[in-house]
């Protein structure tokens, strides 16, 4: 199916005043879902991933379910780099491992750059499918290369990133270089998903957030911002967590939208962006509150956020233990406003 260009999606990511703020979630395909959870009895996390139509059905079920106004495709931001040649793995319980970390200056120079469509089909096939079954526009996404070198870095997931870290101070010219390579990649991946039908894409720059204002500044913001800029013909996302001390500088990442976290007050945010279209930002954990708290803090969200370029999503991904009536919740009680009434 074509892209409306007159979709509320990209309406509001354009900062146009929209009758409602469009409503997609952060994971929306997931474990959450008995329908996922059914396929997921049958094949591995990466054999999902690798497989265009299993994307495509599990990318369309939350769409059939709650009636989402856009979706995002089912994969994970860590697939490039198992294309760069590093070996990725998903174990269970402890999550995606790279077991020969990148640490020095020879395994990084040993990434090697990449053919979206050559290396890394997989996800540009299920856009493609995707977006020619759904009626509502299909996001792509990218993670940002400094979130992506610091599981390259650290070999698995960290709350510190101390090694990551070490070697940024330690070896400032090879971190950069690893950051170069990663944005060229994250900017050839995210323009071969708008090539292959993505009505927009966003960059998770997850742990972004692990930095201080002054590293954020120069180790994440310039990368992000230098894989956005190669995208074009589009709109694009960049998404942050735990991105309030960063609101002065987040529009300098060349995004058309920024994606914000739960913590963030929407005011403040708007205050600091301008004009800017913000997406967010309801705590995910609210799903698991009664239907009228949902609704109150549904309503408080768009409100601070106003009637232009906003969309409305969740501060961060569902988590496994929601309840879909949270999500039904949260969809009738978005649908319900009105900005003309």
């Amino acid at each position: 199916m074509a892209i409306d260009p007159n979709s509320l999606l990209l309406r509001a990511l354009r900062g146009e005043p929209v009758p409602r703020p469009p409503v997609w979630f952060m994971r929306q395909a997931g474990r959450y879902m008995a329908e996922y959870r059914a396929i997921r009895e049958k094949v591995s996390f990466l054999e999902l991933c690798h497989d265009p139509d299993l994307c495509c059905e599990v990318t369309l079920q939350p769409l059939r379910r709650f009636g989402f106004d856009a979706g995002i495709i089912f994969s994970d931001i860590l697939l490039p780099l198992e294309a760069m040649g590093a070996r990725l793995i998903f174990g269970k319980g402890h999550g995606p491992q790279f077991p020969e970390p990148i640490r020095d200056r020879a395994a990084i120079d040993a990434l090697k750059a990449i053919d979206p469509w050559k290396d890394l089909p997989s996800p540009l096939r299920a856009i493609q499918l995707t977006a020619a079954a759904a009626d509502v526009p299909i996001l792509g996404f990218a993670g940002a290369p400094f979130t992506l070198a610091c599981y390259l870095v650290e070999g698995a997931g960290s709350k510190e990133w101390v090694t990551t870290k070490r070697l940024m101070w330690d070896d400032p010219v090879a971190f950069g270089r690893l950051l170069d390579k990663l944005a060229d990649m994250v900017a050839a991946h995210l323009q071969a998903q708008v090539d292959a039908g993505a009505a927009a894409v966003q960059v998770f720059d997850t742990w972004a957030g692990a930095l201080s204002a002054e590293d954020f500044q120069r180790w994440a913001l310039p990368y992000a911002r230098k894989a956005l800029s190669q995208v074009k013909g589009a709109p694009t996302l960049y998404f942050t967590r735990d991105a309030g001390p960063f609101l002065p500088w987040l529009k300098d990442s060349g995004a058309d939208a920024v994606g914000l976290d739960w913590r963030v007050d929407m005011a403040m945010a708007r205050a600091a962006l301008g004009e800017t279209p913000v997406q967010g930002n309801l705590d995910p954990i609210a799903l698991h509150a009664p239907a009228e708290v949902i609704r109150e803090k549904v309503h408080s969200v768009i409100r601070a956020a106003g009637p232009r370029g906003h969309v409305f999503n969740l501060g961060h991904g569902i988590v496994p233990s929601t309840p879909m009536a949270g999500v039904d919740a949260a969809i009738a009680a978005v649908k319900e406003w009105s900005w003309t009434s």
